[in-house]
This record gives structure tokens, C-alpha cells and sequence, in this order.
């Protein structure tokens, strides 16, 4: 990262700030806006906006930004200053997305919506339309979480394993077509040797991670975090002792939810049976 400017009259407006630091950084970088569109996965005009001050681009453009200098979450920090919303990408969140393209492992659990990491576009805009997203700020966001699957991607890919509550399949996208192709994209991706996929049935009963959907990161030096999310609020969990406590519970699931195996010929055989509309 190029060597921080002293804040002055006038750049200390933080949305400015922000603009000039994108700019910097890019010419540091030595790219110009297109290479830097084709190798992040934006349109290369969302930058050039970026650095005109004209948008301020969304927390997940911004996190891949930051990945991409280098400059370790400062990138992030001056984004959430500009944006003047601390409520949209709280430091818990920010803190837990550098963990997470840190990890060695991650395991996760989904109460009700397919992580991220599987989602189509499709499925993906229609899950942030329903948050509240619109017109460019929700384009903006569906490639930005389409950009965040190449975590999965790759000789380095860390190994991934989700639990499925059962509910999750059983929530369709309105359009019956997409919703196929989303089911069709999580049965080939759960093909994938460090991918591992479990469906939790129903009528497995109650269980320690009711209500929430849970994300596990193991990192380089053996420890693990927990982030939990639940409505419209998230927690970062570090403290050993809640730590192992939610992993007994997500054990405890595991053991209770069908094998990769039967959860894929579970997912296939609802392909078939029912033309991937869960209503009928």
C-alpha cells in the first residue's frame, strides 16, 4: 500500500478520501481500469465511478479491493467512514471476512438460505432483492458474492463442508427454472473433492443450532472462529470456551444429517421427482 497521506483540508470529506485512495491505489498497482475489472470480475466502469467519487461501491466490491492491494482491511475502514452507515458493515463482519480468506477449513450450517459460496446469480439476487437491495446497488452486490465463490476454486481451496437444513431445499426461487439450475450448480459442486454437502431432514428434531446459521473458520495456526447470524445481526465468536461449545453442537449435527452421499442422491432425486419445484 502506498505510503498513507496526511489528512488535509482538502481530502479530510471522507467520501473524497475514499475516492482518492482507490485512485492511488490502482496507480500504485500500475493496472488500468479494465485489467483491474477482468481480473476482480466487475465491470471496469463501477471503478472509474469509484474513483470520480460518483459511487462509493458496495462492501463486498470494496473487501475484494482491499484483498487485491493488500491493504489489509485499512481499505474497508475508510469505505465505512465514507458511507457514513456503520450499521451496513460492522467491524465484527469486516474482521470476519479477513479470517475467513484466511482459512485452512470452513464448515458452516444453514438454517434457511444456500451460503454465498453456492448461490447462483439468480438465486443470489433474489435473495439480496428480498434484504432490501435495488437497480445498481444490488447488481453491484450479486457479483460481488458471485466473486467471493472463488474462494472454493483452485489447487489452494480450502476444504468446505455445509449442513443443509432441509428447509433450504424446500424454499423455491419464483421462477421455477432458475430454481432448477440453482439446485442443479449445488449437485455439481458438491462433486468436487473438497466440497462436502449435508442435508438435514426434518424429522431429525430439535438441535443445538436452531434459528441461525453458523460459518466456521479453522486458520493457519489451528484456532477457530465462529460467526453467527440470525435476523438482521451478526456475532463474531472468539473466545475459546463458546467456541468449542458451538462446535460439539455443529458435531452433534453432522451426526444427525444425511452422509454427502445420500444428501447428493438426495438432491437428485428431488431433480427428478419433482421437476425442482418443491410445491408440488
Amino acid at each position: 500500500m502506498p505510503q498513507r497521506r496526511a489528512v488535509t483540508g482538502r481530502s479530510q470529506e471522507p467520501r473524497r478520501r475514499f475516492a482518492e485512495e482507490v485512485r492511488a491505489l490502482r496507480a500504485a498497482k500500475g493496472v488500468s481500469l479494465r485489467q483491474l475489472g477482468e481480473r476482480l470480475g466487475w465491470d471496469w466502469s463501477l471503478f472509474g465511478k469509484m474513483e470520480k467519487g460518483e459511487t462509493l461501491g458496495g462492501p463486498e466490491v470494496v473487501q475484494a479491493l482491499d484483498q487485491y492491494y493488500g491493504t489489509g482491511g485499512a481499505l474497508l475502514a475508510l469505505w465505512e467512514l465514507a458511507a457514513g452507515d456503520h450499521t451496513q458493515f460492522r467491524e465484527r463482519y469486516r474482521r470476519y471476512m479477513a479470517l475467513e480468506a484466511e482459512a485452512v477449513s470452513l464448515w458452516h450450517f444453514a438454517v434457511s438460505v444456500l451460503p454465498g459460496l453456492l448461490q447462483t446469480p439468480w438465486y443470489a439476487r433474489e435473495v439480496l432483492a428480498a434484504g432490501g437491495l435495488k437497480d445498481a446497488e444490488l447488481e453491484q452486490q450479486v457479483d460481488a458474492r458471485m466473486s467471493r465463490r472463488e474462494l472454493l476454486e483452485g489447487p489452494d481451496a480450502p476444504p468446505f463442508r455445509t449442513i443443509l437444513s432441509e428447509a433450504v431445499l424446500q424454499t423455491p426461487l419464483r421462477d421455477a427454472g432458475e430454481w432448477r439450475g440453482q439446485v442443479e450448480h449445488l449437485a455439481e459442486v458438491a462433486k468436487r473433492p473438497n466440497v462436502s454437502v449435508h442435508v438435514l431432514l426434518q424429522s431429525a428434531g430439535l438441535h443445538g443450532l436452531m434459528g441461525i446459521d453458523v460459518w466456521y473458520v479453522q486458520l493457519s495456526d489451528a484456532s477457530t472462529v465462529v460467526y453467527t447470524e440470525g435476523g438482521y445481526e451478526g456475532q463474531l465468536i472468539e473466545e475459546p470456551a463458546p467456541v468449542l461449545r458451538l462446535q460439539r453442537a455443529y458435531d452433534a449435527l453432522r451426526d444427525l444429517a444425511l452422509s454427502p452421499a445420500e444428501s447428493r442422491k438426495f438432491i437428485l432425486r428431488m431433480l427428478e421427482e419433482t421437476s425442482c419445484d418443491p410445491s408440488t
